[in-house]
């Protein structure tokens, strides 16, 4: 068969049922097999960009590997993004880009374009084919390196005659990852560990982004509650572990809740599953560091000891890695140290009686309105990512979808639309987005609209980059610049120029009427514009500060 076909086929080896691109004249080839196969749904984004996202929100909905396509030249260098995006979250995609023909390699062909040097510092492996008899091998090599140890973007760049050379294709069953047994010194630490946990007076877990992907709900829950360990989570982790859990103290970070900032700020053990120790979760890493110990379980043997120095590095499968440390019992209750904590909790209670419309209202409001029901959550990236994490309670793994390392403005929608198509009817998607990241991806509204996926989008219109003029606020003396949007926008009729239902809301009746109606509307997209006042998300650390030193903004 032809190249391009043996692409397909190894793409049905791996069990992909869905793939994002945009065509063009080097990727055309695989375009042309796919219109025999249907067995894959090709999805035609408005922007290559947007495929890269797309791609990422199936990966992060499923667990899956997610596929997207791209010409050579703009059309790969415009999935950089998207791909970057998915590399510093750890989120396994495999981009396949068309190139121009091997005959023409080198000669600043039209649209030829050395992907590969582009794409090393932001995929986990990439590859470009010389030779047709490397198609098949490479395929699959991607979709294995994408998946194991810690995921990541792969990239595979094929040369467009390679896609009509005839190749050998014989159906091989996808690589069967398996967890070897720990070595005799692994558990020897696994025991120093459990000890440090046993005799800590004021520990503190937290749990990251690395939990999802390994599945380990369960185990974290066993582990937390067998120990009595209180639990915060990053922003990547929200999900991991059921915000209802009496042991979540909720989100840490820059922008966390106090009293799960002020519970790292005094523990004395800090256990961190599956966090890379971002510096939006630390702030000051000297303060954050000093005076407590520190394990940390990872999958990747990179990130032990690269931003937290002298941990007790637990590197590898975390579900065999807390079951080793719960071969060990505990000795004591932290009565005192709940107690202390439960004083925070009562003290910084967030109040959501107010009398005007505002993102942590409209965001408790959804949380109440969405409580056992089938939904799931992404966001862009900007203020109100940040309200979005403080006041929606995410109860399951793979419901929160937001970028978090590259803190991608233009992500939300997109990937939203990934999720959506994951979960099918099983699940419904709400994308939180401000007016500035709508203005950057918002033509895929026009996708949206075409397969009548029933999202519901929230437009965040405070007519202002929130988190812009919020940073300006408090290092740059209120010196506001380029970060107002003077010019007004309809983004009703925006919404509305696509076939999409779209409502305009400035009071808590009016969001409280819209959203009624678009939850209850399960068969079409809904947008939501909410017209909200300039104001700061709280908390923030302020600059240079202890993880419990917040910015005052009255």
């Amino acid at each position: 068969m032809r190249g391009a076909q043996a692409v397909v086929e190894c793409l049905k080896e791996q069990g992909v049922d869905i793939l994002f691109g945009y065509p063009g004249g080097m990727i055309l080839p695989l375009y042309d097999a796919l219109y025999d196969d249907k067995s894959i749904n090709q999805i035609l984004v408005t922007h290559e960009q947007n495929a890269a996202h797309a791609a990422d929100g199936y990966a992060r909905a499923t667990g899956k590997v997610g596929v997207c396509i791209a010409t050579s030249g703009p059309g790969a260098t415009n999935l950089v993004t998207g791909i970057a995006t998915a590399f510093m979250d750890s989120i396994p995609i495999v981009a396949i880009t068309g190139q121009v023909d091997t005959t023409s390699l080198g000669r600043d062909s039209f649209q030829e374009t050395d992907i590969l040097d582009i794409t090393m510092p932001v995929t986990k492996h990439n590859f470009k084919i010389k030779d047709v008899r490397q198609i098949v091998p490479t395929i699959r090599q991607a979709f294995d390196i994408a998946m194991s140890g810690r995921r990541g973007p792969v990239l595979v760049d094929i040369p467009r005659d390679l896609f009509f050379a005839e190749v050998d294709y014989k159906y091989e069953a996808p690589v069967e990852r398996t967890v070897g047994k720990p070595d005799p010194d692994f558990l020897i630490c696994a025991a120093e560990a459990a000890e440090e946990i046993i005799n800590a007076e004021r520990p503190v877990a937290i749990v990251g982004g690395g939990a999802i992907p390994a599945n380990a709900t369960k185990e974290i829950l066993d582990f937390l509650e067998k120990f009595d360990l209180p639990v915060v989570q990053t922003l990547m982790g929200l999900g991991a572990v059921p915000r209802s859990h009496p042991h979540n103290l909720g989100f840490a970070g820059m922008h966390g809740q106090k009293a799960a900032n002020h519970a790292i700020a005094a523990a004395d053990l800090v256990i961190a599953i599956g966090s890379r120790f971002g510096d939006r979760q630390t702030g000051n890493l000297s303060k954050y560091t000093k005076g407590r110990k520190f394990i940390h379980i990872d999958i990747d043997p990179a990130e032990i000891d690269k931003n937290v120095e002298n941990s007790l590095g637990l590197a590898g499968d975390m579900k065999t890695i807390l079951k080793l440390l719960m071969r060990h019992e505990p000795s004591q209750k932290r009565n005192d140290w709940w107690r202390q904590i439960d004083d925070w909790i009562d003290e910084y209670d967030y109040d959501y009686q107010v009398s005007r419309l505002t993102v942590p209202w409209a965001m408790n409001q959804i949380a109440r309105k969405t409580k056992g029901l089938p939904f799931a959550f992404a966001t862009d990236v900007g203020q109100h990512q940040m309200w979005a994490a403080l006041h929606l309670r995410i109860e399951e793994p793979r419901t929160w979808l937001t970028s978090g390392g590259l803190g991608t403005m233009g992500f939300g929608l997109p990937a939203a639309m990934g999720a959506q198509l994951a979960y099918g009817k099983s699940r419904r998607v709400i994308s939180v987005t401000g007016d500035g990241g709508i203005k950057m991806t918002g033509n895929e509204f026009y996708t949206i609209a075409r397969l009548n996926l029933p999202i519901i989008s929230l437009i965040i219109n405070n007519t202002s980059l929130g988190m812009i003029r919020q940073l300006q606020k408090v290092f740059y003396k209120d010196r506001y610049i380029a970060c107002e949007f003077d010019y007004q926008m309809d983004y009703v009729k925006y919404a509305e120029s696509f076939g999409i239902k779209a409502t305009s809301v400035s009071s808590q009746e009016e969001f409280a009427q819209a959203l009624a109606k678009a939850i209850e509307d399960t068969e079409h997209p809904r947008v939501i514009v909410l017209n909200v006042w300039r104001s700061f998300v709280e908390p923030m650390i302020k600059g240079g500060a202890n993880i419990n030193e917040f910015v005052d903004f009255k």
